[in-house]
């Protein structure tokens, strides 16, 4: 087996591993050290001498390691004993079974208690199986600030007393709220690349859908897991028309719609089917915006009232600054730029998103609609000196000088 065939084993078993080896050791740290011990271990034995069970081989390694840690601990020996004693760490990992150890390491790696970057960091590297170098890689951040920040969150959670425990029904649904937030944290960041050479990390993104649909198959009674999943499956369906050959952005009414991933398609709209249960939350509106943008054949033909209603009614549920510049886009499109400037200048005034380049981009779109074109160049100027990702700062600036 190659190095390739183990990195796929972890990404897909790292998650149960983990959990059971916390559920076991009670041990959080110890349990993710352990199991990344016995990967370390596997990428130099499998090439060698490939295992008939990988999973189990996993397994039962991370739990010797988990022991020989324990050992160590003369204060832990009760621990040991119990540990070593303890038949049910010996059974096999079933592929096609997911319990509510994998949910309870979902909400301990986003637990209150850490920071919102500790809790993405964690999620991704607990629950999700990444290296420290593919989260870093990601987020365009150091390797040693991700290694700190997991050391950091571990540290945290041992410090709060936080339990390996699925929370009860109450809580869980109130800290639902806050995985949830990791997960559209860590898709956006693969749809839209905050910084760097690149537009889209998909790698980022698809590992979001991945835990996105083990939390729904966990929480099938909660509308707003599959709302968040529609948004992302609805979303990622736009990625192969969203850049061209060289990485350079597609813009929307630029897009060849017959490139779009119409099985990703069909998913997100029977996801946001199960959402719309007991009425649309936050996620599941951004998925009925997507999806209203997924059923049009083309910019022009899109129901941009239905869009401009959509935003309204998440501007009430979730109210940002966001949410408003998007629904000036929306307006912009249904009713001409006018508007929609108007509201653009109110967000200006009221500093709602300071520094950030979209305000900029925006205005200066709706300038240039409005034959305003120096006006419009300066403010496409300034988006590009505001924009951190290069290839959105090449577009900006192309528009720019079309503008003359």
């Amino acid at each position: 087996m190659s190095t390739a065939d183990v990195e796929a084993v972890w990404r897909i078993e790292s998650a149960r591993i983990v959990a059971a080896l916390t559920r076991f050791t009670g041990d959080f740290g110890l349990a993710e050290d352990a199991a990344q011990e016995a990967v370390a271990e596997a990428l130099v034995s499998w090439p060698l001498a490939p295992p008939a069970n990988p999973a189990g081989w996993l397994m039962a390694t991370a739990r010797r390691r988990a022991i020989d840690a324990i050992r160590r601990r003369t204060a832990l020996q009760d621990r040991y004993a119990l540990l070593a004693a303890d038949p049910a760490v010996d059974e096999e990992i079933d592929p096609d079974k997911i319990d509510d150890d994998v949910l309870a390491l979902m909400f301990v790696s986003c637990h209150p208690v850490l920071s919102p970057e500790a809790r993405v960091a964690l999620t991704l590297r607990v629950v999700g199986g990444l290296s420290s170098e593919e989260i870093a890689r990601a987020f365009l951040v150091p390797v040693p600030t991700v290694q700190a920040r997991i050391t950091r969150g571990k540290k945290t959670i041992a410090a709060a007393g936080v339990p390996f425990e699925l929370p009860a029904a109450g809580e869980r649904r109130e800290r639902l709220g806050g995985v949830l937030s990791v997960l559209y944290v860590i898709f956006t960041e693969g749809s839209t690349a905050t910084s760097g050479d690149r537009l889209l990390r998909p790698d980022l993104a698809y590992e979001a859908i991945r835990l996105a649909r083990t939390l729904a198959a966990l929480q099938p009674d909660e509308p707003e897991v599959h709302g968040l999943l529609a948004l992302c499956e609805l979303t990622a369906a736009r990625f192969p028309a969203r850049t061209g050959q060289d990485g350079s952005p597609v813009l929307l009414e630029n897009q060849d719609r017959r490139r779009w991933d119409f099985s990703a398609i069909r998913r997100g709209l029977a996801a946001l089917a199960k959402a719309s249960t007991r009425g649309l939350g936050p996620y599941g509106l951004q998925a009925a915006i997507a999806a209203t943008h997924a059923s049009a054949p083309s910019v022009e033909a899109t129901d941009w009232d239905r869009i401009v209603l959509l935003y309204e009614a998440l501007g009430r549920v979730a109210p940002s600054p966001v949410v408003e510049l998007n629904r000036a886009v929306a307006v912009a499109m249904a009713s001409g730029p006018a508007q929609a400037l108007a509201m653009v200048d109110e967000l200006i005034a009221l500093d709602r998103l300071p520094g950030s380049h979209l305000v900029s981009t925006v205005r200066g779109e709706l300038l240039a609609r409005l034959g305003r074109r120096p006006e419009a160049r300066a403010e496409l100027e300034l988006a590009a000196r505001l924009c951190a990702n290069q290839r959105e700062r090449s577009v900006l600036l192309r528009k720019a000088a079309a503008l003359g």
